[in-house]
């Protein structure tokens, strides 16, 4: 789906269905370096069964015109026009990692337009070690490589994804390489530089999920749990032995938790 938000060029997945602002709306918003793609199977699980689905490609993601946006509080503004643009007065927000500060910042700066959020990988402060962020800023492969290894458990990294022939780390290495250059700094950097996730969980007023992996090494547990911990309404989900990229590396059970 072709949209216009501020003047630009923005593509947003639907799930494989026709997009009816009528129905409930659901909003994924993926993470740093990343894309609409990562939702895939929960797009589409989403649509067929009676929302509206947009997965936006964020500004310089994929196919959405750039530039990057370079904080928390920007994207969160922008999704908010993002919604205007698709006639949707309020939606269901699912964020991963990065996507997940954008949803509780929309949340706390607009929350006429707020149904409910979930967070997949979330934590606050999500810091970004020097070493990523200048790997990141050289636009260096490193920082793609930091991101692969870092991103997955021990079961996703010696194989074990739930969809035959597919190699995890690969996918995620192919995903961030088509990143346009200085997109995966701006993101990064944006995470490390946003210190308002507390405040923000503090002054979301509707019901919330936080899913977080016992072995997340990008955003560690104990982060995800302090989110948790401040929202008024919250149903926490921790997945045992699993890493960052919660998406693909247990989709059932983060689709089972979303349902919930």
């Amino acid at each position: 789906m072709q949209l216009t938000v501020e003047g630009k060029e923005v593509f947003a997945g639907t799930g494989g269905c026709g997009f009816d602002p009528s129905l409930p709306a659901v909003v994924f918003l993926h993470g740093a370096g990343m894309d609409h793609s990562v939702w895939a199977l929960h797009a589409r699980a989403f649509a067929y069964h009676g929302f509206a689905v947009l997965a936006p490609d964020l500004p310089g993601h994929g196919r959405s015109a750039g530039p990057a946006l370079n904080s928390i509080a920007a994207l969160a503004d922008w999704t908010a026009a993002l919604l205007d643009a698709a006639g949707v007065k309020a939606a269901r927000f699912v964020g991963h990692s990065m996507g997940s500060l954008v949803a509780l910042e929309i949340a706390a700066r607009h929350p006429e337009k707020v149904s409910t959020i979930s967070l997949i990988a979330t934590a606050a402060p999500m810091r970004v070690s020097d070493e990523l962020l200048g790997a990141a800023k050289a636009n260096d492969h490193s920082a793609i490589d930091m991101i692969s290894i870092w991103g997955y458990g021990q079961r996703a990294v010696l194989g074990g994804c739930e969809a035959p022939g597919l190699w995890m780390l690969g996918g995620a290495e192919r995903l961030l390489e088509r990143a346009h250059a200085g997109v995966l700094f701006a993101d990064l950097s944006a995470c490390n530089d946003y210190k308002d996730a507390l405040s923000a969980a503090g002054k979301v007023a509707v019901s919330s999920a936080v899913i977080l992996g016992s072995r997340d090494m990008m955003t560690p547990l104990k982060g995800g749990k302090a989110v948790a911990a401040v929202l008024a309404d919250c149903r926490l989900t921790v997945l045992e032995d699993a890493g960052h990229m919660l998406m693909s590396e247990r989709p059932n059970e983060v689709l089972k938790a979303l349902r919930e």
